[in-house]
């Protein structure tokens, strides 16, 4: 997969080309980002990529004719390169525009831009780009959500990240990433590590048994309630199974119990919602 990004500051991006999980899977070659700055497209001597908006109002939008000419040079490059340059499908780059207004990035998101055409990510700063460029040459709009950054680079970096992630062989085990929350539509299962007992706190002992099988159901168990307490707006989308559910009433009962209340707490809002829709049908 390739990424071109338009930025007014591509040395933001070396967070991705030099740190972690990302830069080891551009220097072995199984994804490419690139950058282009608007500023190199200006024609005047003081290189200016803002203007006025009509109508007046505070602040600035991007220019219009080097944002354009920026985004026209990333497709042609990623044309000029072909598939066979990098990790590219042959399909014709889509062009989104990291905005406040697009559509809410999800896992489910995430995944299906993974499998799809290489990208062109064009970060707004100021108060954004003319309406005109959104009409005629961006594809989608996404948004990391509902609240306001200074610029596109973060949640551009945010997605190249996560869509990374998701590259065949960029992680050590390629499962890591099917075990991650919402990949199937949870949250992850609490994890543990060394020591077995941290300031008088112990590792739950299906986790020291040893029995793949049990620990495998401790762990769904508790990735279902870890959803249920912490975000049950997941579990109402979700068609839980027999057993998932079953799984779920224990886990709610052991948690009532340990807190000492026989009254629902706030998560038990799901409970009645699904009791309910169950003796709808």
């Amino acid at each position: 997969m390739r990424f071109e990004v338009v930025t007014l500051f591509p040395e933001m991006f070396a967070a991705l080309t030099d740190y972690g999980i990302s830069s080891r899977a551009i220097k072995q070659g199984l994804v490419s980002l690139s950058c282009l700055n608007p500023r190199e497209f200006t024609t005047d001597k003081h290189r200016t990529v803002d203007d006025k908006p009509y109508g007046g109002g505070p602040g600035m939008l991007m220019k219009t004719e080097p944002l354009v000419a920026a985004i026209t040079a990333a497709k042609a490059r990623l044309q000029k390169a072909g598939p066979e340059s990098g990790a590219g499908t042959g399909q014709q780059a889509k062009t989104i525009y990291l905005s406040p207004q697009g559509k809410p990035l999800n896992q489910a998101a995430i995944e299906q831009m993974a499998q799809g055409s290489d990208l062109i990510l064009v970060c707004g700063r100021y108060q954004g780009i003319d309406t005109r460029v959104i009409d005629s040459v961006i594809d989608e709009e996404w948004s990391l959500g509902d609240f306001v950054l200074s610029g596109g680079e973060l949640a551009a970096m945010a997605l190249i990240d996560a869509l990374i992630r998701l590259q065949p062989g960029a992680l050590g085990d390629d499962d890591s990433a099917l075990q991650d929350s919402f990949s199937g539509g949870l949250l992850h299962w609490p994890e543990y590590t060394r020591p077995s007992d941290f300031a008088g706190a112990t590792v739950p002992e299906v986790l020291l048994s040893g029995d793949h099988k049990a620990i495998a159901q401790w762990r769904e168990q508790q990735s279902l309630g870890a959803t249920w307490l912490k975000r049950p707006d997941l579990l109402n989308r979700k068609n839980l199974s027999t057993k998932q559910r079953e799984l779920l009433d224990e886990f709610i009962n052991e948690y009532n119990l340990a807190d000492g209340d026989q009254n629902e707490s706030p998560p038990g809002k799901f409970r009645s919602e699904c009791d309910e829709q169950e003796q709808d049908h």
